[in-house]
């Protein structure tokens, strides 16, 4: 009897261990997976053409461009915390959300983040390509091969989700940490940044208009709040725990962006004039700390480009979804593979990012923000119902709507700059 007992109460503890065992491995998981949308928008947001614009305007403006810096963080915690909280409460992807409240809105905003994407991501793979040039010596094609394959096997593992959010943690901390030993090398003048962070000199709304397009334009918005969708973060249950999300994603993103602008400040300050037209990022890792500093560059660049290169790829992608409910998640994996694959195909072609395809992929990322931003701002002040009654704070709100006038105007600026180019 005595030994009947005890393999009861031992079946009893196993049947009772296991809901805790799963429910902790759940929690872990989900834990992962908040990370790594934070580092899937926070790299993403930072890709090799924000390297290369940080470092031309840094030498332009100098230290004063530290408040566009500021201007920037600031816009995209906004945008992002309004999205991300919108779009999880309502347990939709954004085209879906949007074709619900607006009938057909949903469509446009599919089309134009996903040719942005795509476009974009010829410009991801060439700065991986060269990335791997600087640090390694090889063929900037070569490189772009490289770093497009490895970005195919991420999406062929039959852990795909995993495997992406531990890939992004890495890289996102690898450029953090690479980026801050050649900022202390430079020596900035951080005080001298410090001060024109909140009293510059001169503002350059311009410049601003173009840092923000490129860190918070087209698919990135939805980055992060894809990824927590794919992890089943959704409803209003989970809006404290996205929220924070979105605080520790613009926080990482705001270290990013300051410390790179302060490894350049330091550069630029010591009398070196960077290459604006050439490669002026990879001078200024080069002018801090020699041939060490140019590796480094090349390291940081390639983990700028191959992450980007994951991100548009996979937000770029969940937006096929509205247009067929077959994209399973197996589906979606095979489609990324061929977007990526378009992309590289482009690149190894013209050997090159096209300059005329690049305008108007910024011309479409300065449009994709505000009219997605319209209707999520429309969403959350007048269909509650799509939100399960869920309030959006009314300050967040206020702030919203304040940055929604604004991309207009960026918009607005982004297609006159279009014109202009292309001598329209």
């Amino acid at each position: 009897m005595s030994k009947q007992l005890h393999g009861e109460l031992d079946g009893a503890q196993a049947m009772t261990s296991a809901p805790k065992q799963d429910a902790k491995s759940f929690t872990k998981a989900r834990r992962a997976s908040l990370i790594g949308a934070i580092f899937m928008m926070a790299t993403s947001a930072i890709g090799p053409g924000f390297i290369t614009q940080t470092a031309t305007f840094t030498q332009t403006m100098g230290a004063a461009f530290a408040f566009g810096i500021l201007a920037s963080i600031v816009i995209d915690f906004v945008v992002q915390a309004n999205v991300w909280q919108i779009i999880t409460v309502s347990g939709k992807r954004a085209a879906e959300l949007a074709n619900a409240a607006v009938p057909f809105s949903g469509y446009v905003l599919s089309v134009l983040v996903i040719i942005g994407g795509l476009v974009f991501n010829i410009g991801n793979i060439a700065g991986a390509g060269l990335g791997l040039n600087a640090m390694l010596g090889l063929n900037p094609k070569i490189g772009g091969l490289i770093s497009a394959v490895l970005a195919i096997a991420i999406f062929l593992s039959h852990r795909a989700g995993l495997l992406m959010d531990r890939v992004m943690i890495i890289l996102g901390l690898l450029m953090i940490g690479l980026t801050i030993i050649v900022a202390i090398i430079a020596n900035p003048p951080v005080g001298t940044a410090l001060h024109q962070t909140f009293l510059p000199d001169t503002i350059d709304f311009a410049m601003i208009t173009t840092i923000v397009g490129g860190t918070v334009g087209g698919y990135i918005t939805y980055a992060g709040a894809h990824k927590l969708l794919d992890s089943n973060t959704a409803g209003p249950e989970h809006v404290k725990q996205v929220t924070k999300s979105a605080f520790m994603g613009i926080g990482v993103t705001g270290i990013m962006r300051y410390i790179l602008f302060l490894a350049f400040l330091g550069v630029t300050t010591s009398g070196v004039t960077l290459d604006v037209a050439g490669n002026p990022a990879g001078d200024a890792f080069h002018a801090a700390a020699g041939e060490w500093g140019m590796r480094a560059f090349g390291l940081v660049l390639w983990a700028a480009g191959i992450s980007s290169v994951i991100g548009a790829a996979f937000t770029s992608v969940s937006f096929m979804t509205v247009f067929s409910s077959k994209l399973d998640q197996r589906r979606r994996g095979l489609v990324t593979v061929v977007f990526i694959i378009v992309g590289l195909s482009a690149y190894l072609v013209v050997g090159t990012a096209p300059a005329a395809l690049l305008v108007f992929a910024g011309g479409f990322n300065g449009l994709i923000l505000p009219i997605g931003f319209t209707v999520f701002m429309y969403i959350a002040w007048f269909r509650k119902d799509l939100l399960h009654g869920h309030q959006v704070p009314y300050w967040l709100l206020g702030l919203g709507s304040l940055v929604t006038v604004l991309t207009w105007y960026m918009g607005v600026v982004s297609f006159v700059k279009i014109f202009a180019f292309l001598g329209v």
